[in-house]
């Protein structure tokens, strides 16, 4: 096979590669396409050092571009004739005058499609080698049923082919036997009638075989569409859910898409086979045939099979989204634009070319409840489904510019919400519908997203997006409207692991296990094992923390946002900590050489911040655990948290400045594990160039006049250790005066 076939048959996501290296039209897509065996077999990389062998490779390119442009004249393709009319010509221009740059060119794009390959390859050897054997057995049954039914269609239309020979030969046997009846003896007649009847005998054993078949292989359909639905997509549904809310899983249709379409391949295949059955019948019919009692039977549970594989492939690819890179989907702000996708599963060609509108609506069901808010959707809410509208994948509508409007309340006013649910808990369902008609098969198809939360006001949003990992972490209800009415306390197994997909989908850092810890000792306070505790959504999402005015959300949140904002390139670098207890922060700091530090968040900081702990020894043997005030984003704006770290000074004794912080726990040395931070490696190469005043702002510390008991540290009787108050200042010691 040759590469570029290979590249072909690759998931979405590569396929999306492969596009975006084909984008300039000095060398199309189209021309790879046409020409692939013989770009693939000439030598480029020699063209590029040998000037002649580039300029043969030039003509011939030209040449093949030229029989090909033939080709399609006689074939009356007149928009591709008119494509490589225009490549011809951008080709001359481009490359008529340097065909090294072509050879160039070439063999970069045959580089990057390998390195494709290999990517896709690693990938696949990733997961191959991951403990994944339950998902790739049940794909290997699902491919073993479908090859089964595939083959048991061939083989039936190959009985059916050998059935209408025998049905022929009988009926010329019986028509040659009337037409000659007038002249044949009654001796005759009867050996002839004996003949003819046992030729019958067959034909009707023979039919009641062939429907047996046809049975059998029907209910296997029946067996691989409910593994289809039934397994396969609903599990596809639940992963669905799971990556709404960051969890890294693969939610790329293409194999479902085939699976699918294979199986309506084989149905319509069937559909057809039984109409056949029925021209036969028509043709050769006797007393209880076969085929007038058993094939309608047949006929009605392929259609019925039909309807139910088109009707269930009829999903929702991508959920609303805001914006195409928002990390919180199913969030929609009233008067905002947001875009969602679905998607048909069955691409066949003859319904591809079918015009099917989709209409979106919304909530065509919703509860009753008073104040129960109600939207219009605006925009064009109305489109036709087709292929264009993913660059490689199946048939789908992609609606990019929906706007939801809430409907004026003639009780109470508009937003009047008078339910026992707040806005944030209040869930909303966007439904799409279409119509197929494809041979007789007249289908109204339905499907909807994932319960939305809509909301009015971007002081919401954090809110609104608790309530929809709440929902999708614990509901399997894909349409359970109130779902807050009572909602469910969850295992902190299963919270633990969405709090993580929070950091790794925003980051490139999931939470370590001894973070979690320090998360379920702030909700449930210490335990010997924290898997089998439960949290309640309002403790969750709600509920003040000890001794502060904000939720265990909000402050997760803030935190969030601030290494976002601010330090994301340290804390995927593992730098920070973040995550740790008091107790721990000591246990951790007190055994390690002077000077040696850890940063972690602040947990008194509503919008998030981060602060510093270091350890001193003293020379007469006591240890000193230091903190300062955490920094957070107002501070942050202004330093970034690498020059923090860098220039930060504790005033000791006689105001002599010195520098606490040498090594990153455990025994980094602090530049080694900053350097690439910092803003300019040596200030002074860079003054030497300016003419003016240059300040620096630094955070300096004084010590605090008293000290605590290294006993009391110990034995974690203190709840909150001193922390040293920082302070801004202008640091002149890196200026020089302009001379004039």
């Amino acid at each position: 096979m040759s590469q570029w076939e290979k590249l072909k048959q690759l998931d979405t996501k590569s396929l999306e590669q492969l596009h975006n290296l084909y984008q300039d039209e000095n060398f199309p897509m189209d021309v790879r396409e046409y020409l692939a065996h013989w770009i693939e077999t000439q030598d480029w990389e020699k063209a590029i050092t040998n000037y002649s062998l580039a300029t043969i490779h030039y003509q011939n390119l030209l040449d093949l571009i030229n029989n090909q442009y033939s080709r399609f004249m006689q074939e009356k393709l007149f928009i591709c004739q008119h494509k490589f009319k225009r490549y011809r010509q951008n080709m001359q221009a481009t490359y008529g005058d340097d065909p090294v740059l072509l050879a160039t060119n070439v063999a970069s794009y045959l580089k990057q499609e390998k390195m494709i390959l290999s990517n896709v390859v690693e990938d696949h050897q990733a997961v191959m080698g991951q403990p994944q054997p339950v998902d790739f057995e049940r794909h290997q049954n699902v491919v073993q049923k479908l090859n089964a039914l595939k083959n048991g269609v061939q083989a039936g239309e190959q009985e059916l082919k050998f059935l209408e020979e025998q049905q022929d030969e009988f009926d010329f046997k019986f028509k040659t036997y009337k037409f000659q009846e007038s002249n044949n003896s009654e001796k005759q007649k009867e050996e002839e009638l004996q003949v003819l009847q046992k030729m019958l005998n067959i034909l009707d054993c023979n039919r009641k075989k062939v429907l047996q078949k046809f049975a059998e292989f029907i209910n296997e359909a029946e067996v691989l569409l409910n593994t289809l639905v039934k397994e396969e997509l609903a599990d596809w549904k639940r992963r669905q859910q799971s990556a709404c809310i960051g969890a890294p899983v693969k939610v790329c249709l293409d194999q479902l898409e085939n699976w699918f379409t294979a199986c309506a391949v084989c149905l319509f295949q069937v559909k057809r086979l039984l109409k056949k059955l029925e021209e036969l019948g028509d043709k050769v019919t006797y007393d209880k045939d076969p085929f007038k009692i058993q094939r309608p039977t047949l006929e009605k549970l392929v259609k019925t099979l039909l309807t139910n594989l088109i009707k269930s492939a009829f999903v929702v690819e991508n959920q609303p989204c805001m914006a195409p890179q928002s990390k919180m989907p199913l969030v929609l702000k009233t008067s905002s634009q947001f875009s969602v996708k679905p998607r048909l599963l069955v691409k066949l060609p003859e319904v591809a070319n079918h015009l099917m509108k989709v209409k979106a609506c919304i909530d065509k069901s919703s509860p009753n409840g008073k104040g129960y808010r109600k939207f219009n959707i605006l925009g064009t809410n109305e489109k036709a489904m087709n292929m264009t509208e993913s660059k490689f994948g199946g048939l789908c509508v992609d609606f990019r510019h929906l706007q939801l409007k809430e409907q004026k309340s003639l009780i109470g006013g508009k937003g009047s919400n008078e339910t026992s649910l707040v806005v944030t808990e209040e869930l909303h369902l966007i439904s799409f519908e279409t119509e197929l008609v494809y041979q007789d098969l007249i289908l109204k198809l339905e499907t909807s997203t994932l319960p939305v939360v809509v909301i009015s006001n971007a002081s919401q949003l954090l809110s609104g997006w608790a309530s929809v990992v709440w929902y999708n972490m614990l509901c399997s209800d894909l349409q359970n409207m109130t779902f807050f009415s009572n909602p469910p306390t969850a295992l902190w197994s299963q919270l633990s692991e969405t709090l993580s997909w929070q950091f790794s989908s925003n980051t490139k850092r999931h939470l370590d296990t001894e973070q979690l810890d320090m998360l379920a000792e702030k909700l449930f306070g210490l335990q010997e094992n924290y898997a089998d505790c439960y949290i309640t959504w309002a403790k969750f999402s709600k509920e003040n923390l000890p001794r502060q005015n904000f939720s265990f959300w909000l402050w997760l949140q803030g935190i969030l946002d601030l290494i976002k904002k601010y330090f994301e390139n340290i804390w995927n670098d593992g730098h920070i900590i973040g995550f740790v207890s008091k107790k721990r922060e000591r246990k951790l700091l007190k055994d390690k050489q002077s000077g040696t530090f850890l940063l972690r968040f602040s947990e008194s900081s509503k919008d998030g911040g981060i602060t510093f702990t270091w350890v001193e020894h003293l020379p007469n043997g006591d240890c000193k655990i230091r903190s300062v005030e955490p920094y957070t984003k107002g501070h942050l704006t202004n330093i970034p948290l690498s020059e923090i770290v860098r220039f930060y000074k504790v005033m000791a004794e006689e105001n002599v400045p010195e520098h606490p912080l040498l090594y990153l726990y455990p025994n980094i040395p602090k530049d080694e594990a900053f350097g690439k931070y910092y803003l300019d490696s040596d200030a002074d190469v860079q003054l030497k160039h300016n003419k003016y005043l240059r300040t620096r702002l630094i955070v300096v510390s004084e010590r605090p006049p008293t000290e605590i008991p290294p006993a009391m540290i110990d034995e974690g009787l203190v709840e909150d250790l001193p922390l040293l108050s920082a302070t801004c200042f202008d640091f002149l010691g890196f200026s020089q005066l302009s001379t004039t």
